[in-house]
């Protein structure tokens, strides 16, 4: 499939299955305190098999197209939304799986990476979502201290609208791979019927979130 095809089939994916909510009337709060009237949910994708089996599929197609398909050595999910999407691409590409916790678990190994590996192991690191790769690298902090090396990341859906976040990848010599972005949603969103109002609120909001923000505080 091109990438315009596959953005367009995970959005309707994301759409049907309300792992997107878009609702500027009734803004969501992030832990952050951040308004935003999106909200996205792609945890809600584990429990619909046939759309996670087309999902996944499309990831692996992907990261392989783009990276090699001979590129990898592990499969690493980040704690704790990306553990089943990194499951089902290791079984896919018939190869190991670990995880990555936030920070050390405190006691035992004091392991923040779960699993078996061996030195030099090139991960393939998977999460759900990117939006300013923030968490991202908590994940490959880890990853390089643990002796192995990460140069891709797979998420299912990338906001699209941090720059600086993807700036910051790219200067750590690390590519995103992502299925959809806040554009392709839209898109799908339109032919779905939400309103032009409804859309023109989350344009707003992804052009300058902060600013967004700051106006329904204040309004």
């Amino acid at each position: 499939m091109t990438d315009t095809a596959t953005a367009q089939l995970t959005a309707d994916i994301l759409l049907e299955i309300q792992a997107v909510h878009i609702r500027p009337e009734q803004p969501f709060t992030f832990t952050s305190g951040r308004l935003s009237p999106v909200y996205v949910d792609c945890r809600k994708i584990i429990s619909f098999p046939r759309a996670r089996a087309k999902l996944m599929d499309l990831g692996v197609e992907r990261v392989c197209r783009d990276a090699g398909h001979e590129a990898f050595d592990v499969v690493a999910g980040g704690e704790t939304a990306g553990i089943p999407f990194a499951a089902f691409i290791a079984e896919r590409l018939g190869l190991p799986m670990v995880y990555v916790r936030k920070k050390p678990k405190g006691f035992g190994r004091n392991a923040q990476i779960e699993g078996d590996f061996k030195d030099g192991a090139r991960m393939l690191l998977v999460e759900d979502l990117f939006t300013d790769g923030g968490s991202k690298h908590l994940f490959l902090d880890a990853i390089d201290a643990a002796g192995a090396t990460c140069k891709h990341i797979f998420v299912v859906f990338n906001y699209g609208t941090f720059p600086q976040g993807i700036e910051a990848m790219t200067g750590r010599g690390v590519r995103l791979h992502g299925l959809a972005t806040w554009a392709d949603v839209l898109i799908a969103a339109e032919r779905r019927g939400y309103t032009k109002d409804q859309l023109d609120q989350v344009r707003a909001f992804l052009a300058d979130p902060d600013g967004w923000a700051a106006k329904r505080k204040s309004a």
